[in-house]
């Protein structure tokens, strides 16, 4: 008697084999083949409708796979590299989805030759680690002070951007920003923290040449009564709070037994004389202006005005993290424990301006500051979205060099120096991997190619040529000119690139190829939905051994 087999209906679906990895490359090449006419200087710009029906248009890499939505999960795996890179680096993301493409489609002629995967992983393992040796022989250090070569450094790596085309701009701004809240960590360490420190604000209206980095702060407030606190005050004493300057509401927990008139009014009375002497202990430091994160009630701020200091509320916590790095101020959690210490007097200047509908509140002209804010102006809300996105990318660029003053070629030298090589290096490799591992330097070709295509010249001839000066290994630096499409010298020209972005590239694109190769099953375990009025899906079966013969075990 056979055992008896248990065959699983409708519940799962199941792929395997050869069959999945076609499936994952193709997928992966799809995703590659939409944005691969993004990269370089004269790209092409996507237009995305998102899920509100807004438009975006754009041509970063990750904004546009950002919106993608894929069913497949090879390709949703690949979204997530240019996310990765984007988080890591914050640039390159069109070229790490370009170069993974690549490396899977090198792989699928292995594939269909009966390679075992694991053996292209292995000689592509081999080649990173090889591309990385070769990239640090190319590396060349800067010096991180030297602002010409920084400002050079940042506009050829957002030259490939929409607004490379005003000029130093954005680099500038990128720049002065990242240099703002560079902070010191000793033994030749620098710490940039972008997302905490710097804040992007965008406001519709004026010109693009308009926008500047603030030294200090800018928020989207104005004081609590506007016609009886001043709006402008000079070399400011600042104390900010993060607890409501008003009377504690009783809410369930409170039993007051009232039996006179007069015990209403002693009420009243407490609550009142409970706001007198908060505020009491706050003007005692004589402070110019206060800012709290929660509310402040109306005789707060009649005490506030008497005094002759402005007050602002409801400030966002991030918002109030950033004045104190500015103005050197202590966040205090109650008014009783402020000491002099904890009032922030390194603020040039604190004034209310109204731009367009709205008031903005200055902190500015800061002593030290350590935070900043970037104002951006612009004729539209698409404009200064797009804007934001190559400033952001641009500060990316000039954190990734203070932390790592080393430059690479740009305009595909790199990946031209690294291609020949490896090319070179794959003779003495003994063994099956030796084809991989020669794909794999083939592969690398990809990012110079794409640049070519979207330039609009003969890609076949000047690849030839690019090739002709790398094959003898003379110079590095030589590569394509993306405006103009030809052949030039990368450090004459100052096209170049991060040696931190480029690093993480390689690392990304190899490591997840290798990843989707290594997948030979895709099992789905999400059940079909029953049309309407159709019978309820039947509970898995147990059938003996000669049923299970003729039944299909692997539904296709």
């Amino acid at each position: 008697m056979h055992a008896p087999v248990v065959v699983l209906k409708d519940s799962t679906k199941r792929e395997s084999g050869s069959k999945v990895h076609h499936a994952n490359i193709r997928a992966a090449k799809a995703v590659a083949e939409v944005i691969r006419t993004t990269l370089g200087p004269r790209s092409m710009l996507k237009m995305l409708l998102d899920a509100a029906g807004g438009i975006v248009v754009t041509n970063d890499g990750n904004a546009i796979l950002r919106e993608l939505d894929l069913a497949h999960p090879a390709a949703k795996s690949m979204i997530e590299l240019s996310r990765t890179q984007d988080e890591e680096v914050g640039d390159g993301t069109t070229s790490v989805i370009v170069l993974a493409g690549e490396m899977l489609h090198a792989a699928e002629e292995f594939i269909d030759k009966n390679y075992h995967p694991t053996v292209i992983c292995r000689a592509y393992t081999k080649a990173l680690e090889d591309a990385l040796a070769a990239l640090d022989k190319i590396a060349m250090s800067i010096d991180v002070k030297d602002r010409a070569t920084m400002l050079g450094l940042v506009k050829s790596c957002i030259g490939t951007k929409f607004t490379s085309q005003f000029g130093d701009l954005i680099a500038d701004l990128a720049i002065d920003a990242t240099s703002i809240v560079g902070v010191d960590l000793g033994q030749g360490l620098r710490e940039v923290d972008i997302k905490k420190y710097i804040k992007v604000e965008k406001v519709p209206g004026g010109q693009l040449e308009d926008s500047h980095v603030l030294k200090g702060v800018m928020i989207n407030k104005d004081v609590v009564v506007a016609g009886k606190m001043k709006r402008k005050i000079a070399n400011p004493r600042v104390i900010l709070l993060d607890c409501p300057i008003e009377y504690k509401k009783g809410e369930n927990q409170t039993n007051a037994e009232i039996l006179k008139d007069e015990d209403w009014e002693v009420l009243l009375k407490m609550e009142e004389e409970y706001i007198e002497n908060m505020c009491a202990q706050i003007l005692k430091f004589s402070p110019d202006l206060v800012i709290t994160e929660k509310g402040l009630s109306d005789l707060a701020c009649h005490y506030f005005s008497k005094a002759g200091v402005s007050a602002i509320r409801r400030v966002r916590k991030t918002d109030n993290n950033r004045i104190a790095k500015a103005c050197g101020a202590v966040i205090v959690n109650r008014p009783d424990e402020l000491q002099e210490s904890d009032v922030g007097t390194g603020a040039g200047l604190f004034e209310v301006k109204k731009i367009g509908d709205e008031f903005f509140a200055f902190i500015v002209d800061c002593k030290d500051p350590k935070a900043c804010t970037v104002l951006l102006r612009g004729a539209s809300k698409d404009l200064l979205n797009e804007v934001e996105r190559n400033l952001q990318d641009a500060m990316c660029v000039a954190r990734n060099i203070i932390k790592n003053p080393k430059l690479v070629p740009g305009g595909g030298g790199t990946e031209l120096t690294i291609s020949a090589t490896l090319k070179a290096k794959s003779s003495s490799i003994e063994g099956i991997e030796k084809w991989p591992y020669e794909a794999a330097a083939l592969a690398f070709e990809a990012i110079p190619r794409t640049l070519a295509q979207n330039c609009g010249v003969n890609v076949i001839r000047t690849m030839t040529a690019l090739r002709g000066k790398h094959a003898n290994g003379e110079n590095a630096w030589i590569g394509i000119d993306g405006n103009t499409g030809e052949i030039a010298d990368m450090k004459e020209n100052k096209i170049w690139d991060s040696y931190s972005v480029k690093a993480q590239t390689f690392k990304t694109a190899i490591e997840a190829a290798c990843m989707l190769l290594r997948i030979d099953d895709i099992v789905s375990g999400i059940k079909k939905q029953q049309a309407p009025g159709s019978q309820a899906p039947s509970k898995p079966q147990v059938e003996q051994a000669d049923d299970a013969d003729n039944e299909q075990m692997i539904p296709e």
